[in-house]
């Protein structure tokens, strides 16, 4: 039996998919019918078309993969709710293929509706991988400064927590309130 936190996830996760579902299929038609009605050939250029195709492989997976880790288990006879899946709604890599998916349905309507210069905002997606590898990764042991420049004072500080910092200032003013061990 699933408790209420498995429904509530599993009830969030059946709206998400069915809105990805249908916006699946909603994306393209808008971008069809912009071009259809809005400019004069209803197949874009060769280089645009190039770019859709493209597109479409990473979108294609990344709905797979939602739909995969996403989709609520049932029981086939009593519809009693098996396992509710992944959280959709979590920080990290599944917000990282939610934010994907997005752009490139903007870029899909996007480019419909104002031209096909518009799928330069798809290398924002290449851009924000770069700056979390750089925060992440790179940062942190290239470029933050020499180890050994750190004396061991400043290591005992960074060790205590700031209650104690501020209790052993005190202690060492002399403060009647700080009761010496």
């Amino acid at each position: 039996m699933a408790n209420a936190s498995a429904k509530r996830t599993a009830a969030q996760n059946e709206a998400a998919l069915r809105n990805l579902n249908i916006w699946m299929v909603l994306a393209p038609l808008i971008s069809i019918l912009i071009r259809f009605l809005f400019r004069s050939s209803v197949i874009p250029p060769r280089t645009s078309s190039v770019i859709h195709g493209l597109t479409f492989v990473p979108l294609f997976v990344l709905y797979s993969h939602l739909t995969s880790i996403g989709s609520p288990r049932r029981d086939p006879t009593t519809q009693a709710l098996i396992g509710s899946g992944e959280d959709l709604n979590m920080p990290g890599v599944t917000e990282w293929c939610w934010d994907i998916i997005y752009v490139t349905w903007a870029c899909q309507v996007g480019s419909a509706a104002l031209g096909e210069w518009f799928w330069w905002l798809y290398l924002c997606i290449p851009l924000f991988a770069l700056w979390k590898i750089y925060s992440i990764f790179l940062k942190p042991y290239f470029f933050s400064g020499s180890k050994e420049e750190a004396t061991d004072d400043d290591q005992g500080a960074a060790s205590m927590s700031k209650r104690q910092q501020k209790l052993k200032k005190r202690s060492e003013k002399g403060d009647p309130r700080v009761k010496r061990l």
